[in-house]
């Protein structure tokens, strides 16, 4: 790779941390960037997942006060995380990477649809919340499993799932958020250890897209408020699809 590549990376990885500060789906842009840099798609997978670990630590401290009184669920849900992100993780690295590139395709469409619904999705729940305590549901440990598992294994809008998950299970929009943040830390952490140190990561990569990363994400919180959302997330939800697209026929 050379310094051109690398600074071509980490100016997308600048970019991924502010989208996913104001719309989320950061991911989807800097996965398809180190595919089309040279990088195998499993590689580019795990390198991505590593990259965008730094801007999950944010999150968490961004919704350190909703956190009060929930130390008992957030350790459950944490256990949850930990399981299922270590299992999609396992998953990646030990099924034959033709797999992958028969799934990623559909992956990348899927996690581009749920970006696009997203903001139906967060009206509905809000609607539907109720702020009433309630016991966790057996099957909100059993989606978060599984969404925790997709995690582990690509991770492209696993916070719009666990928010659709959380919201409908918990019914209280702003702690799903929290939860959210907290799990995808969780999940994040497991496939940073496990890609690590079994993963064909490109650390050379990681060296400049995390910190890029986590400036981007700074940087996206001071534009949040003054960005208009939705014309950004119909743009990566057109590239998400046109990636999509491009890898079903070339991987």
């Amino acid at each position: 790779m050379s310094a051109v590549d690398l600074l071509i990376a980490a100016g997308v990885a600048l970019l991924a941390g502010v989208i996913n500060s104001i719309a989320g789906g950061g991911s989807l842009i800097l996965f398809p960037v180190l595919v089309a840099l040279g990088l195998g798609t499993v590689a580019a997978n795990v390198t991505n997942s590593i990259a965008q670990w730094p801007g999950y630590i944010g999150g968490v401290l961004g919704f350190r006060k909703e956190y009060g009184g929930q130390r008992s669920r957030l350790i459950r849900f944490s256990v949850v995380g930990v399981l299922g992100g270590a299992t999609g993780s396992v998953l990646l690295l030990t099924t034959p990477s033709e797999a992958f590139n028969t799934v990623v395709p559909i992956l990348v469409l899927l996690a581009s649809l749920l970006l696009a619904v997203q903001p139906l999705l967060t009206k509905r729940l809000k609607r539907a919340e109720d702020g009433a305590r309630r016991q966790d549901p057996v099957w909100l440990y059993v989606a978060l499993f599984l969404a925790t598992v997709y995690g582990g294994y690509f991770g492209g809008a696993l916070g719009v799932i666990l928010v659709g998950v959380l919201g409908v299970g918990l019914h209280r929009l702003k702690l799903a958020n929290a939860m959210k943040s907290a799990i995808s830390m969780v999940t994040a952490t497991v496939t940073l250890v496990v890609f690590g140190i079994f993963g064909p990561v490109a650390w050379e990569y990681v060296a400049v897209c995390a910190p890029a990363s986590l400036v981007g994400g700074f940087l996206g919180a001071k534009l949040a408020t003054r960005i208009p959302t939705t014309p950004l997330r119909v743009m990566i939800v057109v590239f998400g699809v046109a990636v999509s697209i491009y890898l079903w026929f070339s991987v």
